[in-house]
């Protein structure tokens, strides 16, 4: 565990260009960031425990949290020890009757448990090393993607420009228009400025 990184959550992206979010995690004690793609209902999970919203009934991980309370099991921290094939793996560890217990996780998951129970959230050096990030000075770190969280009280230290990236998309879909068709098109169904405005009848 000495030799693992600390990071903590510094925002919750959505991507413009589909439905999935991403996870930025920044190095505590350095200028790296880990981005790890999520699905939308574990994006939702950590965002509601950052924003410290109250529902009415325990999510999943509430429960999960619940459940480890009621067998008198402490959760001490998670990580994300491993990085094969495009997909990260996760672990929580927890304390139970004076022994450590390693259970296997999907980081998501293992990051809402963390927000909830207020526990380190630890990464490997290798994975790290493998697809950690240190961001251009102005220049977004994660591109077409917009913040949909950041922890309660605290600014993204890398927030993209929304409007930039946002305008791109139809940059794009703009330049792929044929505008000569729809010129003429709009000459034939147009008619002339002198003309008179139809009547009714």
């Amino acid at each position: 565990m000495s030799d693992m990184i600390e990071v903590v959550i510094d925002s919750v992206r959505v991507s413009l260009m589909s439905s999935q979010r991403i996870i930025v995690l920044r190095q505590t004690d350095g200028e790296r960031f880990l981005p790890i793609w999520v699905g939308p209902y574990e994006a939702e999970a950590i965002t509601v425990a950052l924003q410290e919203i109250e529902m009415s009934r325990p999510l999943t991980h509430d429960l999960l949290k619940n459940v480890f309370g009621a067998f008198n099991a402490r959760i001490q921290r998670v990580e994300i020890v491993n990085l094969r094939d495009d997909t990260f793996y996760g672990n929580i560890v927890a304390q139970a009757d004076g022994q450590e217990i390693n259970i296997d996780s999907r980081p998501s998951d293992a990051i809402a448990l963390a927000v909830r129970a207020h526990v380190p959230i630890l990464v490997h050096p290798s994975v790290m090393e493998s697809a950690g990030i240190i961001p251009e000075k102005d220049m977004p770190n994660t591109p077409a993607a917009d913040d949909a969280a950041t922890p309660k009280g605290k600014k993204s230290a890398t927030a993209p420009d929304v409007s930039t990236d946002r305008l791109s998309i139809f940059e794009d879909f703009i330049d792929k228009l044929n505008l000569d068709k729809l010129d003429d098109k709009d000459k034939k169904d147009k008619p002339d400025d002198d003309s008179p405005p139809p009547t009714k009848s």
